[in-house]
């Protein structure tokens, strides 16, 4: 056997090789499936003391033994070379209370879909091509930074190209510009998490929150847009609560010319926006872990310009929003519930619940997940969605339950009803993934009609005497994969996605054969 090659780090960075006795670790986990799905397992355990009903979770609130990413890798590699690959960060350089880890981020994919009759291009070839770069690091035992960008050149299928088209905003990443058949997106993600005491901590950042336990959320979900935040976060009662509250600005990009402000001297007129609130409370009690939710978009600009700065804005506590300004005041105001039951070590059951006016209209949600059964590294989840309609949309439009003209919550807005099974099975670093999505939507024919589904028309009816287009969607997504390094997530991935709506033209249906090597620190939201 070969003897096993050293490497040095050129001086430049090696400023100290010695194992820190105390990092910081206070960076969040990665807000993505793979990494969630390994916290909810631990999270299962009778004697886990994690918070999982808020994401991403901060390192040091997780527990991390057991999670990709974190886990002790001991497979021998015996060059340099492969432990890059397969094992380490690209970058990482320690000191004395001091570490800065940095990963190249990319996604490279091609598909082909031979049924797709889109106009563009004319080969039916789709193609994603991302290149991005994540830096983080921490500085002594209270302070932990991340910052990671992307820049993406994608031809889409024609389903999501025309969505895209729409609303101007590709699922999950962001605001587009049009090349032809190509989109192009960039977005950004960073975070300062600082813990000056071990109860407390406080994080100034520009990314996005997961409020539950499932493949959805009718709370908060991540498939919008990045927005900037500011955000505390308490750990109470022996670590049996804890307690966020966060700030932030929503952009409101509207299907209409007047959804920007004036110009004045600027090169380019900004979009609409406003500032929300979000609050969450989550208290472990036994098997049961409990969390009471509330969000309030503030009208910020009107017909006159600014509105005057409202206190309410600085109320830190949940509940109190709804009960100062109702639901029929100036401001929108959520408000809900999420829950997880843990029936074993191995399984879960959960659920949520929202109204934007209690007692008339409401969202919800319930689901099973089920960890290493049959076998060891198989899972199962099955989930059921549904939201009322008009549920999270407003009169005025900009006041909707909406960012950069994305829903906050379920993508699919509002007079839906959705279920979703996934099935796994993970045998080292192959993993084979099966998942259904059976939905039906109520959608409106014309512009001028509005039967309660459409977030970016004003929360005031106007049916039809045919009334909503009914439509049943079927979208099957099977795919196998390599986990080639865990830091980052990096899959080669081969697979299948089906996408059946009923009634439908040609165009809104897919069949899409694709392969992909990409780095997964966040999710894609396409099944839709």
């Amino acid at each position: 056997m070969a003897a096993r090659r050293s490497f040095r780090i050129p001086a430049v960075f090696a400023w100290s090789l010695a194992t820190l006795p105390v990092l910081a670790q206070h960076a969040p986990v990665p807000l993505q499936r793979d990494f969630n799905a390994d916290i909810e397992r631990a999270g299962a355990l009778r004697e886990s003391r994690m918070h999982t009903g808020l994401k991403p979770l901060i390192g040091s609130r997780a527990e991390l033994d057991d999670v990709l990413g974190y886990r002790q890798d001991s497979t021998r590699h015996y060059y340099w070379l492969t432990e890059k690959l397969l094992r380490d960060h690209l970058l990482e350089v320690k000191g004395d209370g001091f570490r800065l880890i940095a990963d190249p981020l990319f996604e490279f994919q091609w598909g082909i879909d031979e049924g797709d009759p889109s106009d563009y291009p004319t080969n039916r070839r789709y193609r994603v091509n991302t290149r991005g770069v994540r830096v983080k690091g921490d500085l002594g035992g209270k302070i932990s930074f991340e910052s990671m960008f992307h820049e993406t050149q994608t031809v889409l299928p024609g389903y999501l190209h025309r969505m895209v088209q729409e609303e101007g905003v590709l699922m999950g990443h962001g605001r587009v510009k049009f090349d032809g058949g190509v989109v192009d997106v960039g977005w950004s993600r960073s975070c300062v998490s600082y813990v000056p005491v071990r109860w407390l901590n406080l994080q100034v950042g520009h990314g996005r929150h997961f409020v539950g336990h499932g493949h959805r959320s009718m709370l908060l979900s991540d498939q919008a847009p990045d927005a900037p935040y500011v955000k505390a976060s308490f750990l109470l009662l022996q670590d049996r609560v804890q307690y966020t509250t966060w700030h932030t600005k929503l952009t409101h990009r509207l299907r209409t010319p007047d959804d920007r402000l004036a110009a004045g001297d600027a090169s380019e007129a900004i979009f609409y926006w406003s500032r929300a609130r979000f609050n969450h409370l989550s208290a472990r009690m036994g098997r049961v872990e409990l969390g009471l939710f509330d969000a309030t978009i503030f009208r910020n600009i009107d017909e006159n310009g600014l509105v005057a700065f409202d206190a309410l804005e600085l109320n830190p506590l949940v509940g109190v929003a709804g009960l100062v300004a109702g639901f029929d005041g100036p401001y929108k105001t959520l408000v809900g519930a999420d829950l997880k039951v843990r029936l074993h070590d191995q399984a879960i059951v959960y659920g949520q619940w929202a109204s934007d006016r209690p007692g008339e209209r409401m969202a919800w949600q319930a689901g099973l997940r089920v960890f290493d059964l049959p076998v060891q590294g198989m899972n199962a989840q099955v989930e059921y969605n549904t939201a009322d309609a008009f549920m999270y949309m407003s009169d005025p439009v900009r006041q909707a339950y909406v960012h950069a003209a994305t829903p906050l919550a379920h993508p699919m807005g509002a007079h839906f009803e959705e279920v979703t099974a996934m099935l796994e099975h993970t045998y080292r670093r192959f993993r084979g993934q099966a998942r259904v999505n059976l939905a039906h939507y109520n959608k409106d024919r014309g512009f001028l009609e509005n039967h309660g589904g459409d977030l970016l028309k004003p929360d005031v009816p106007a049916s039809a005497p045919e009334g909503p287009w009914a439509q049943r969607l079927t979208f099957l997504d099977l795919n196998g994969s390599y986990l080639f390094n865990p830091k980052t997530n990096m899959r080669l991935v081969a697979g299948f996605m089906r996408r059946d709506l009923q009634g439908a033209p040609d165009i809104r249906q897919s069949g899409y054969l694709y392969i992909a090597l990409r780095t997964g620190l966040y999710d894609r939201y396409y099944d839709l």
